[in-house]
This record gives structure tokens, C-alpha cells and sequence, in this order.
């Protein structure tokens, strides 16, 4: 499965998803770049998941127009050390996620 990390989580916990091929908005050279922006490069470049910690995403943006699943981390620390417990959950999450077709 094909992963995108936000800018606002730690690009360390990349490394945390196995066999997935996880790259953060820093690795893809696009930092700074709004929302909607980063959305529309992901389901463009292919990525199925998009990781965030940004829980007004879900407000600034219509979601369903993008055909790729959108996890939120519910933490409000950006850090490695607070992230990566959740990443098993996430790992479990992968299994019933489908990418929608524009």
C-alpha cells in the first residue's frame, strides 16, 4: 500500500510501516504546499492513504472528493515518541481500506 505522512507528522514514523511504501510530504519535496494541494499530488502520484494529525482537515476540505482513505491520528503531539504506538492500529486499518476511482 502506498502511504503519504502529513508535514505535521513526525517523517520518522515512515519507517514504521513495514513493508508499505510510507514517504512523507518532506521526502516528496512538497512542504508548505496547502491541503487541498497535498491531497490532489497524492492521488495523483498513486497514494492510497493519506496520514495526518490535522483534525480540521475533515472541515477545510470535501474528503470524498479525493479517492484515497485519510487516517487521523488522534494525538495532539506531532513527535515520534507519541505516534508510533498508534501505528499498529494503523497497520490494522490498511486491511479494509480501498481506493475509490475519480
Amino acid at each position: 500500500m502506498k502511504i503519504l505522512l502529513d508535514e505535521c507528522v513526525d517523517w520518522r514514523l515512515k519507517f514504521e510501516f513495514g513493508t508499505h511504501e510510507t514517504k512523507s510530504v518532506q521526502d516528496m519535496g512538497w512542504l508548505g504546499r496547502t491541503n487541498g494541494e497535498l491531497l490532489e499530488l497524492a492521488s495523483k502520484e498513486g497514494f492510497e492513504v493519506f496520514v495526518t494529525i490535522d483534525k480540521r482537515l475533515q472541515y477545510q476540505q470535501h474528503l470524498r472528493d479525493y479517492p484515497l482513505a485519510i487516517i487521523i491520528l488522534a494525538h495532539y503531539r506531532s513527535t515520534l515518541g507519541y505516534l508510533k504506538p498508534l501505528v499498529p492500529r494503523v497497520l490494522s486499518m490498511l486491511g479494509s481500506v480501498t481506493r475509490k476511482s475519480l
